[in-house]
């Protein structure tokens, strides 16, 4: 996988970048309602819709209704296979989408308009036909080719075919990206489609069979697999957090960020899945990508990288799309990549701490590196930073932070002992108690009676319901019970969703829903605490926000009963994948219970 691509119920491609996930938009129209670029495929006078994907697969089908007939939309990008991580900055000749819309009952009349706006609907490109089947649209450093066993005709800066097909007859189509100043592209007729389509298949077939999870939710969580799968950049092994950029956090307004990169926090969660679903090599890729992108300086990590390693994401606002339902400003690139984040130091080393639970194995290279990040979190640990919530409002000593903090030192000493490293264990472990005090000192509210935001704060904050998955304290310790319990009051919607906090300024506009990685939160939490049912419960409820191809996004807004922000997105599908895992666990028969050196963020019990 190098791109995904975005398509609405109607058959209209609405998001794509190429040559990478990152890179500039080539249909946009998610952004951009008029400018913004799209490919739309399908039958005239539709009455219904209903799309799935095929069982095991990443191959959408979507099913036109109409008065004279019925007709089925394949859509699919063919698989460029990886031995592994090769190439960071590979672009590959066969980055394409292809569609196959076969009538199958009666006829249908259906149109064809491709309208591809290169970098974010900037350019209207220049558009040509090479043959009556294939044309080719360029501009700038981008080019398209385009193919269709449908007559084409160019018009508009792309292209256009139409015509009427009976049962059992079928029109293919293609776009193939091609970056170099050359209108040549390999030959593709509907026999090649048809066989990618075959290959494309066999390939998602033998990979959704490699799932080692038999649970009750199997589905939800193959396809859960499945999306972080797409959402992996192959070349280089990176997750992006999520496919997409400028999704709003609320409707109309101005949160709305970049999240087609990689995050250091996303490493431990997405591991551990990976891992327990029985997907070792992607785990192996992802935790090379760590290694190679993060390797230096501990003093120069960051919160995010670039999917083949990038540092340097600066933001920069697009003026001139509309954005999402009028959500402006569309922002690229992440500002939050040089923030100070003391969590992510706990989160690398939890991530190698995962890796070599599971067999992987840790060089004396890295291990190096990791005694430097350590050696940075002992100086550092009591300075303030802008916390996991990446916020915009002054640097705050975030209880989270202190305690990912205490985590880092953890994980290393669990390390140190485990495989004989060398390592300072007594300096180590008093920093690590001197940390734990400190937390329990100044991050627990006695008034409040429960773990608060910040230290000196009275907020309270979702993310303290990772201590006790993170084995910093006991989920049924009294002040961890009052927190959980607080939340549950003062954080959640009518039906249970969580939201990040509530009356803190975090240095932005106003407005945001629930995020449903803090809803998982809390049903490991009560899954924790014995409380299998009301986690359970809780966790259907969450899995339920999904569209219908059981897509999360990154939050829900309980009231309008709609995906807000990036989609799909990492975490909440890993937070999906973790709950369920854990539900399986607890269930009544089971006799292992997980421990915290089996697994992130649940509870040591």
């Amino acid at each position: 996988m190098h791109s995904c691509a975005l398509v609405s119920a109607a058959g209209s491609i609405d998001w794509c970048c190429f040559p990478r996930f990152d890179s500039a938009s080539v249909f946009g129209r998610m952004l951009d309602v008029k400018d913004g670029g799209f490919f739309q495929l399908a039958p005239h006078g539709v009455q219904r819709t209903t799309r799935g994907y095929l069982p095991g697969t990443a191959i959408l089908s979507t099913t036109f209704e109409t008065d004279s007939g019925a007709a089925t939309l394949t859509d699919f990008m063919p698989v460029h296979a990886h031995d592994g991580p090769i190439e960071p900055r590979e672009v590959a000749a066969q980055q394409q989408i292809a569609r196959i819309l076969e009538c199958k009952r009666g006829s249908v009349e259906f149109s064809l308009v491709c309208a591809p706006r290169f970098d974010y609907g900037s350019i209207v490109p220049h558009a040509v036909l090479t043959s009556d089947h294939t044309g080719f649209a360029h501009g700038g450093a981008d080019g398209l080719a385009v193919y269709t066993s449908a007559s084409l005709r160019a018009e508009g800066g792309g292209f256009r075919a139409a015509g009427t097909l009976r049962a059992g007859e079928r029109v293919c189509a293609a776009v193939t990206y091609h970056p170099c100043f050359d209108h040549s592209s390999e030959t593709i007729d509907e026999a090649t489609i048809s066989g990618r389509l075959g290959e494309t298949r066999a390939y998602w077939e033998a990979w959704s069979n490699r799932c080692l999870y038999r649970g009750p939710y199997a589905d939800a969580v193959l396809r859960s697999a499945i999306t972080l799968k797409t959402l992996t950049y192959a070349p280089s092994g990176a997750l992006l957090a999520a496919a997409t950029t400028s999704l709003p956090e609320t409707i109309g307004g101005s949160r709305n960020w970049d999240y087609r990169f990689t995050w250091l926090r996303d490493a431990t969660l997405a591991l551990y899945a990976l891992f327990i679903l029985g997907y070792r090599e992607e785990a192996a890729d992802f935790q090379t990508w760590l290694e190679w992108s993060t390797l230096g300086r501990a003093r120069d990590l960051q919160p995010m990288y670039g999917v083949g390693g990038e540092r340097r994401l600066t933001e920069v606002e697009l003026s001139h799309l509309d954005g999402h339902r009028g959500s402006k400003p569309v922002r690229i690139g992440n500002g939050a990549h040089r923030q100070f984040q003391l969590d992510i130091y706990g989160e690398l080393l939890d991530s190698a701490h995962q890796y070599r639970k599971f067999g992987g194995q840790i060089s004396a290279e890295y291990w190096a590196f990791l005694r430097r990040v350590v050696s940075f979190v002992v100086d550092h640990w009591r300075e303030p930073d802008e916390g996991i919530w990446e916020t915009r409002g002054g640097r705050k000593h975030f209880v989270l932070s202190k305690v990912m903090s205490w985590a880092a030192l953890d994980r290393a000493i669990r390390a140190a002992r485990a495989l004989g490293l060398p390592a300072d264990l007594e300096a180590w472990r008093s920093v690590r108690s001197e940390i734990r005090e400190d937390v329990l000192a100044h991050g627990f509210d006695s008034s409040l009676g429960s773990f608060v935001q910040a230290y000196g704060s009275r907020t309270l904050d979702a993310s303290n319901l990772l201590l006790p998955l993170l084995g910093f304290i006991r989920a049924d310790d009294p002040r961890m019970l009052a927190t959980i319990r607080a939340t549950e009051r003062s954080l959640t919607s009518d039906s249970g969703f969580v939201y990040r906090y509530r009356g803190f300024d975090d240095g932005l506009p106003e407005g945001e829903g629930s995020f449903l990685i803090c809803t998982f939160w809390l049903a490991d939490n009560l899954i924790a605490l014995g409380e299998g049912g009301r986690g359970r419960e809780l966790y259907e409820r969450c899995a339920g926000t999904a569209n219908d191809l059981g897509l999360l996004s990154e939050e829900f807004d309980p009231s309008a009963r709609e995906m807000l922000g990036n989609f799909p997105q990492a975490f909440s599908h890993l937070g999906l994948i973790n709950t369920a895992v854990h539900l399986d666990v607890a269930a009544p028969g089971n006799v292992r219970r997980m421990e915290v050196q089996d697994g992130p963020k649940h509870t040591s019990t």
